[in-house]
């Protein structure tokens, strides 16, 4: 018996990936910078891989890969600095800012979600999905905070 709930879940989660695969790839084109356009081609790709998780777990709801998510530092960087507007020739740092809020709309997304359900199947794939975005957010505000705040020579 198919859950109407679990498959409305999926489907918007999967409508969001799609979204923020295409979102990275239009900023990749935006960037000047070699070095941030490769790491939203990668977030791109990443986000490609969880809409095609999404798609199998729909059609093959396996709970052994909704479970064992490794732990990820949030820097908080995205909450308490505000996102520049997208626009051409973007700064990486700009860039890396804009995909950090994008990530961490992502987790609030899938953790929103997870509280509303009880323990089991439904509430451990998205808490999956939510380890997942936070470990984008994680690397892309360490890659802002080594763009923003260069290590000089003096210190």
């Amino acid at each position: 018996m198919k859950d109407a709930n679990l498959d409305s879940i999926i489907e918007k989660a999967i409508a969001n990936e799609k979204e923020a695969n295409q979102f990275y790839l239009k900023l990749s084109q935006i960037v000047t910078d070699k070095s941030a356009k490769d790491t939203l081609i990668f977030l791109a790709g990443e986000e490609k891989k969880h809409k095609e998780y999404l798609l199998r777990y729909r059609h093959e709801s396996f709970i052994a890969n909704a479970t064992g998510a490794s732990e990820a530092t949030n820097y908080k960087i995205a909450e308490y600095l505000q996102s520049p507007e997208v626009k051409s020739a973007m700064d990486s740092k700009d860039a890396y800012l804009i995909a950090a809020e994008r990530e961490l709309n992502s987790y609030n997304f899938y953790t929103g979600l997870a509280s509303l359900h009880p323990e089991g199947e439904i509430k451990n794939m998205l808490l999956k999905m939510a380890s997942e975005e936070l470990k984008h957010k994680e690397k892309v505000e360490y890659l802002y905070a080594n763009t923003a705040f260069v290590q000089t020579d003096g210190g």
